[in-house]
């Protein structure tokens, strides 16, 4: 072998030996943040990216997972059930993440979140609220957020105690999240006897629903109960205003978001309306470092944002406590153990769902604000 040889070999080895220290040393653990960042409910897939990004930055300047870096990958699912499995499936094999902060829809969550369990990977959803998410045995898919047999409830029991309605109208965009909301407020109703006069569904994406609030004053409804999110939501009580029914409106965590007195037509449509939602996390003490940093950088974390901080928050807890970034350890910790958020102190239980549940009403007012009662 020629000297000129053995120097190229030699060369060639010490590039191969820098190159490998050089990965390990900037070596990332990917995190996907999957939910609609595109398409008519965008507005939650920021409130997820910004919280999950500044979360980020605040974990990795304390050292990371497990001396490693994090770095968010966005997954774009539009709130479409085929387009998570393929957004799932690319976070899997392609980004090669080992957890997910997602998905928001619920209808979107169930199946993406099959292809997570086949690959061992865990997820935690911020804002999905189906049973169905926590229902099926899935050893490492956890919620950030409560569950619709628990907000149907508070729902139920407002509309009986509170408003004292004795005609409730129910309706439901026919999706996974939107139907089973509305199902468990039914069922609590019922539960205290009252039965409603109408339970209609609607088709997401539409906009003219005058013929259906011409159905819902047919009944006298006092309140009309609607399982869905704010595209559908903003129009309808627009229409039911213009009409001039002037029944309550309820509705669940789907409208949280300012983009529901856009898609309403302006404040004074939304003024009054009702809606159940986790305890107000801007409120809370532990977090408001955090809320600083983002009102800061012109960005009102309201809805979905400090869920998702506190989402990436406990999963890096879970790898961290458990010493490995191995699914099955992390979830068997977080099983095991209390998480601080800037929403406070979180536990789950066995089925990855929080121990203690905390919805309460907010009511919108004629600036185009939401508070809590």
């Amino acid at each position: 072998m020629s000297q000129k040889i053995f120097r190229k070999g030699f060369l060639a080895l010490a590039v191969t030996t820098a190159l490998s220290v050089s990965s390990v040393v900037q070596a990332d653990v990917v995190i996907g943040v999957a939910g609609p960042h595109t398409g008519a409910n965008a507005s939650f897939g920021e409130q997820y990216w910004r919280g999950a990004s500044q979360a980020a930055e605040d974990i990795n300047a304390a050292g990371g997972i497990n001396g490693e870096k994090i770095k968010l990958v966005k997954a774009d699912d539009a709130c479409e059930p085929k387009q998570a499995v393929s957004v799932a499936n690319r976070l899997v094999d392609q980004d090669k993440a080992i957890a997910v902060v997602g998905h928001f829809c619920s209808s979107s969550t169930i199946p993406a979140s099959e292809v997570y369990d086949e690959a061992g990977i865990i997820a935690m959803t911020p804002g999905s609220t189906n049973p169905a998410v926590t229902e099926r045995g899935l050893s490492g898919m956890f919620r950030m957020c409560g569950r619709d047999d628990q907000q149907g409830i508070v729902a139920g029991d407002y509309i009986i105690d509170v408003l004292k309605a004795k005609k409730v109208a129910i309706i439901h965009d026919k999706d996974t999240y939107g139907q089973g909301l509305a199902d468990a407020t039914k069922a609590q109703l019922a539960k205290r006897g009252v039965k409603e006069v109408l339970y209609e569904g609607l088709t997401r994406g539409e906009k003219d629903f005058n013929a259906l609030v011409t159905k819902i004053r047919a009944t006298g409804a006092e309140v009309v109960y609607f399982g869905g999110l704010h595209p559908e939501a903003g129009p309808l009580v627009r229409q039911m205003r213009e009409q001039g029914l002037t029944a309550k409106f309820l509705s669940g965590d789907g409208i949280v978001t300012d983009e529901l007195v856009t898609t309403a037509g302006g404040p004074q449509y939304t003024k009054g309306v009702l809606m159940t939602f986790g305890a107000d996390p801007r409120k809370i003490a532990d977090g408001q470092a955090v809320i600083e940093k983002f009102r800061a950088g012109g960005f009102e974390p309201e809805g979905y944002t400090l869920y998702a901080y506190a989402t990436l928050q406990a999963l890096a807890a879970g790898f961290n406590g458990a010493g490995a970034n191995d699914a099955a350890k992390a979830s068997a910790w977080l099983k095991g153990h209390p998480v601080q958020t800037v929403m406070g102190k979180k536990e789950w239980d066995s089925k990855g769902d929080l121990k203690v549940s905390d919805y309460v009403i907010y009511e919108w007012d004629d600036k185009g604000k939401y508070a809590q009662q």
